[in-house]
């Protein structure tokens, strides 16, 4: 069974987990690779899909967004996945006593939801580098307001026992390790499954 993680990223932590996750599928015995969304042009090779982004301001970044309904065909056809990267620090609680990884959902997940019907969704803590240069206005905007820059928590917080439990979590799904019969691909040979269309 191959199996696509196919991620956004800006700075590269979220590229960091993405392969983390391919890693951990294949040491479970699944056929598997991480690759940019950018550098993803046709699904049909693989037979399940983990997509994954960092988020920034509650929102996912527009590269997974726009490879998500791209490909929502596909995606709704086969085993999906969802994860984005973005909150920072270690504390699971924030100061209004909510969890902060609930909170940092991104909101096209619920479009993503209704979209993709993924079998799963995970929000991980990310990393921050000060030293990297800012993309985008938002990241602009803070190196220009060192009170605001100097509040953030610097440093690599993704937790990677629950990365790694997350992919094992995925591999059993996918039954890895046990005997499978050969892929279906409903597109493969022009004929869509119920309820989707053959046009991508």
């Amino acid at each position: 069974m191959r199996v696509l993680v196919a991620y956004a990223t800006r700075h590269g932590a979220t590229a960091g987990i993405a392969e983390r996750v391919a890693a951990a599928l294949t040491t479970a015995g699944l056929s598997a690779e991480a690759r940019p969304v950018e550098d993803v042009k046709d699904l049909g090779p693989y037979d399940a899909v983990v997509v994954g982004g960092a988020a920034y301001m509650f929102h996912w970044l527009k590269p997974a967004v726009s490879f998500a309904r791209r490909h929502r065909k596909r995606l709704a056809a086969r085993p999906v996945w969802l994860f984005s990267s973005g909150p920072l620090g270690t504390d699971l609680v924030d100061k209004h006593r909510k969890n902060v990884l609930e909170t940092s959902r991104p909101k096209e997940f619920d479009e993503l939801t209704k979209l993709l019907h993924p079998r799963g969704e995970q929000v991980f803590f990310g990393a921050y580098d000060p030293g990297a240069p800012p993309v985008g206005l938002g990241e602009r905007f803070v190196q220009h307001l060192p009170a605001v820059r100097a509040a953030l928590p610097a440093g690599d917080f993704r937790d990677w026992p629950a990365i790694d439990a997350w992919a094992a979590q995925i591999a059993a799904e996918l039954g890895a390790g046990q005997p499978r019969g050969p892929r279906h691909d409903p597109f493969a040979a022009g004929v869509a499954a119920p309820g989707t269309s053959r046009r991508a």
